[in-house]
């Protein structure tokens, strides 16, 4: 999975949102400078996540930026689809589409599984876990397994 820039700083942005109390607005600016996005890159990911109503916007001097759902309610797969589209796609076409044949036709379950495994990950993820640390089980476990992958390649390479 290959993901933008642009998603990547909607996500944290998203989070950030996530650990301010209910009711309380936060301007573009203090958003930007929090996580260190670009503020008029910030601006356009707002306009995105509004249109598809996961954050919504007060105007004027106390104005801001709230999340427009609870955290528990939205999902790091909502915010990706709301920035990049489907989560995970080949070649723009839908998996029983794909022209795959003859030794290739495992290919289109292999990208089934693909999916179904990040839809687990990222559905079954919301902006809450991620912002107070208490990732579901499945996932924890998946980057601790990762995690230990990535040291045992970083003992191989230095002996």
């Amino acid at each position: 999975m290959r993901m933008s820039a642009k998603a990547e700083y909607a996500v944290r942005a998203m989070v950030q949102l996530a650990t301010v109390n209910d009711g309380a607005l936060v301007k573009t600016e203090d958003l930007a400078n929090a996580q260190g996005i670009p503020p008029q890159f910030l601006v356009d990911i707002l306009s995105d996540l509004r249109t598809d109503r996961l954050v919504r916007s007060h105007r004027g001097r106390d104005g801001g930026y709230e999340l427009g759902r609870p955290a528990t309610d939205i999902s790091i797969a909502d915010v990706l689809r709301c920035i990049d589209g489907p989560l995970a796609s080949v070649r723009d076409i839908g998996l029983g589409d794909l022209p795959y044949s003859g030794p290739t036709a495992a290919l289109t379950d292999v990208w089934r599984a693909l999916r179904a495994s990040m839809r687990s990950v990222l559905e079954g993820t919301s902006l809450a876990d991620v912002a107070t640390g208490a990732l579901p089980g499945h996932v924890a476990s998946l980057a601790d397994d990762y995690r230990g992958q990535e040291t045992d390649r970083g003992h191989r390479t230095v002996g």
